[in-house]
């Protein structure tokens, strides 16, 4: 018996990194799955997002738990198309128990270089994309009479401000607001809803050379460098967490375990947000 069985949890960004790690580990709770993602790359990001064969792939995984998964490719930005996908969830799988919005960018710039174009597709997918997505369950959620789980997948970000990603800043704090909001209004429907703070995590999100630029100041950032600032911007002794620390967040959120649990900033972050803002001069 799983902890999770009987329920169906959707997941946004499900192609990989985070996404994939939390599909897999409620699966292994016992929950059906529904995962989307996006299968183009966005126009200002320097670095490559999921593909449909990551999609494909992430399917395969949780199928390989024995539990049903439902993929698609799926755009948060796009309102219409992110409730379709959660009425054909709902349809097909019995119901949405679980949310976990996930689904996030990230770009860099100092803010008086940041460009409109890259602000919009930060601030769409990161958080009117998390607005797409719990817009369209939360009905669902409602009408079902069972109560349910939201969390929203924020970032250390959402707790201080990171030098050179203003628009991932604000978004990330943004998805706290709506996470209180959500908490504050579906309560009485036994409804609760919660956010997870990592450190940075090793996803390709992290691990690509726009990063290691900015960790490093300029041009020609190296993984070493990157690794060594990240390690120093957290109390604990690591660089960066993988995602199944996340997961095991996650995890714990959704359950009865945390039945009572709700409106909460849960931080996985090795102390980072405690740390001395001192510390974080090493970013440019």
């Amino acid at each position: 018996m799983g902890r999770l069985d009987g329920k169906v949890a959707l997941i946004t960004g499900g192609a990989r990194g985070q996404g994939r790690s939390h599909a897999i580990g409620l699966a292994q709770d016992g929950a059906d799955i529904a995962i989307c993602d996006i299968d183009t790359g966005l126009a200002t990001l320097p670095y490559a997002t999921a593909t449909a064969e990551d999609l494909v792939e992430s399917e395969t995984l949780v199928s390989a738990t024995g539990r049903r998964c439902l993929a698609a490719t799926v755009d948060v930005r796009d309102r219409d198309a992110t409730r379709e996908f959660v009425a054909r969830v709902a349809s097909e799988l019995g119901g949405v128990d679980i949310v976990v919005a996930n689904a996030g960018i990230i770009n860099y710039a100092p803010l008086w270089e940041f460009s409109d174009e890259q602000w919009d597709e930060v601030l769409d997918t990161n958080l009117t994309g998390m607005w797409n997505t719990v817009r369209a369950c939360v009905p669902h959620l409602i009408d079902q009479g069972r109560g349910g789980s939201i969390v929203l997948i924020s970032s250390t970000a959402g707790l201080v401000a990171v030098p050179g990603s203003v628009a991932y800043t604000v978004s990330k704090h943004g998805v706290v607001g709506l996470m209180r909001s959500l908490a504050v209004e579906l309560g009485r429907f036994g409804i609760r809803a919660n956010a997870i703070h990592p450190t940075s995590v090793r996803t390709p999100m992290v691990e690509n050379q726009a990063t290691r630029d900015l960790f490093a100041g300029h041009e020609g950032g190296t993984a070493e460098v990157q690794e060594a600032i990240s390690e120093r911007l957290n109390l604990l002794p690591v660089a960066f967490v993988d995602p199944s620390d996340v997961t095991n967040a996650v995890r714990y959120l959704v359950s009865d375990d945390a039945r009572w649990v709700t409106g909460t900033s849960l931080k996985v972050d090795a102390g980072a947000t405690a740390n001395p803002p001192g510390n974080w001069r090493g970013i440019n």
